[in-house]
């Protein structure tokens, strides 16, 4: 059966019957392995009579990264009220006549869930536009991209009738990447540009191809290690054999996307105010590369450092929001 919308109290029911309990025992935010016991095999049950229940895709709820009851259903949500499908832009609260518009692209191997529970932090006249990739979440019926480039051109058309007023890019890890290069595009064509950007646990482009690792070609075994050591992939991804058979083309998309760019050799600087982020424990990325973005803005606005690892901004939204509301006020002609 296929649903448009499903219920917090028809959710709390089905999990509270896979574990032979009473509704009332799971709260809305209760967590489902610290509180409520729920181990890997127990997800999976839950994930596959979700799925039949209420239509979303096959292993859609294993690898959601859902840790509570709220979270489970404000997910479930997103799925089943999406943007149009070929759109990569979703809106978690449209604003009619915004103030300001904030771009925020997320990781390799991510989607736009990296960023739920993001706009409750912004003022109510800032919208926030969260871009998809192709290939997974809202928009996994479409091909998946592996090139940099035409990765910019998708945005790019997306986001080009919606520059009409200040706006600002956040990009996180691959999404800084592809937030530098939206930046560069702009540039180039003679359209708005960012009134501010924000680039976050992802170096400076160096001036010939990284020599770093090359996550796309790895063995199965040897990507999943390294994604562990990253933190911030759902366990039940990792774990489960059949649930990394569905999103393992979506992590090595990704990453040969990131892989195999080719850096400008000698960019201008950005006319554009840049601010780098760093999780202090982020053993993905030196600091010195993130120090380096100075050479490609004539306006750095310094490091911003948070304890954590590659993904420390799942634990600072609230502080993330108010540096990048500081930035972007700061930087505003």
């Amino acid at each position: 059966m296929t649903t448009t919308s499903v219920t917090i109290e028809e959710l709390r029911t089905l999990i509270a019957g896979v574990l032979e309990t009473e509704p009332e025992e799971v709260t809305d935010d209760a967590h489902f392995a610290h509180e409520l016991d729920i181990d890997s095999l127990l997800m999976l049950e839950i994930s596959t009579r979700v799925e039949s229940a209420f239509g979303v895709p096959e292993n859609a709820v294993a690898a959601s990264g859902a840790t509570t009851l709220a979270e489970l259903h404000a997910f479930l949500t997103s799925q089943l009220t999406p943007e149009p499908p070929t759109s990569p832009l979703i809106r978690p609260r449209p604003v009619s006549d915004p103030a300001v518009r904030l771009f925020l692209l997320h990781h390799a191997g991510g989607s736009h869930l990296l960023y739920r529970g993001w706009a409750e932090h912004f003022p109510e006249d800032w919208e926030l536009c969260l871009l998809e990739a192709p290939g997974r979440g809202t928009l996994q019926a479409l091909p998946l991209i592996d090139d940099c480039d035409r990765l910019v051109d998708y945005f790019h058309a997306a986001i080009a009738p919606l520059l009409d007023r200040p706006f600002g890019f956040f990009g996180h890890s691959m999404g800084a990447l592809i937030a530098y290069q939206l930046t560069r595009r702009l540039l180039r064509q003679g359209e708005p540009l960012p009134t501010w950007l924000g680039v976050s646990a992802y170096g400076a482009p160096r001036g010939d191809a990284d020599a770093d690792s090359s996550p796309h070609l790895m063995a199965d075994d040897e990507l999943r290690a390294w994604l562990r050591s990253g933190g911030g992939s759902p366990p039940q991804l990792l774990d489960n054999d059949d649930v990394w058979r569905k999103f393992a083309p979506v992590f090595r998309s990704d990453f040969k996307l990131v892989d195999t760019w080719t850096p400008p050799r000698s960019p201008e600087p950005l006319p554009v105010p840049l601010t780098a982020f760093t999780g202090q424990r982020d053993n993905m990325i030196g600091e010195n590369r993130l120090v380096a973005w100075r050479r490609l803005t004539t306006d750095f606005r310094g490091l911003e450092r948070y304890d954590g690892g590659h993904f420390y901004l799942m634990d600072h939204q609230q502080r993330i929001a108010a540096a990048i509301m500081a930035a972007m006020r700061s930087a505003a002609p």
